[in-house]
């Protein structure tokens, strides 16, 4: 939305407990030329990428939203893989014995937002001046945190301004304002 990239969206919907039916996606996946099929994909003609990670930089490098000197893809670079071990954590919370690894997972999380919070330091975004798609999946991680516990950004005052300034990028408002926008689920159902 934010690149003006145009897409069509496909949603694979498993089905009920206990089973979750996964069908519809493993009677296709297989089908669709994918290197190694996985969810999600995007097919750009004749280019078909798979991997969260992947395809953003896909869109990413053809918007110049990579940053622009030096140390700007560099904070990209380590803050991509740092996002993905944040997002990891998560992950292994909602989708593994969530009442047995809360209270590891929520006396960590403090100094977890600290350092997102000292790297960000008083930058606009992540990388610097401009937004970078970084700054996408750092807004998903620390919005869904958000969720998960809603004091949780109470001390990191940065990362607050950080994703109001992100929800009132023009475009990224009327996204949001729009029937396209799915705030939840965050997870599958198996989650």
């Amino acid at each position: 939305e934010y690149t003006g990239t145009k897409y069509e969206e496909k949603f694979y919907s498993c089905g009920e407990a206990p089973d979750y039916d996964r069908s519809c996606w493993f009677n296709e996946k297989d089908k669709l030329g994918l290197d190694f099929p996985n969810l999600p994909y995007l097919v750009d003609g004749d280019t078909k990428v798979v991997q969260s990670n992947a395809i953003m930089r896909y869109i990413a490098r053809k918007n110049n939203l990579c940053g622009e000197t030096e140390e700007e893809q560099l904070r990209v670079d380590i803050l991509e893989n740092q996002a993905m071990d944040f997002r990891n954590g998560f992950v292994r919370l909602c989708y593994g014995d969530f009442d047995e690894n809360k209270s590891c997972y929520n006396e960590n999380l403090p100094e977890t937002l600290k350092q997102f919070s000292d790297f960000l330091g008083d930058r606009k975004w992540f990388a610097g001046d401009k937004i970078t798609f970084v700054d996408f999946i750092m807004y998903e991680l620390l919005d869904q945190h958000r969720m998960y516990e809603p004091a949780c950004l109470d001390d990191c005052r940065n990362l607050r301004c950080f994703l109001e300034h992100f929800e009132n990028l023009e475009k990224i408002a009327e996204y949001m304002k729009s029937s396209k926008f799915m705030k939840t689920p965050v997870n599958s159902k198996m989650a």
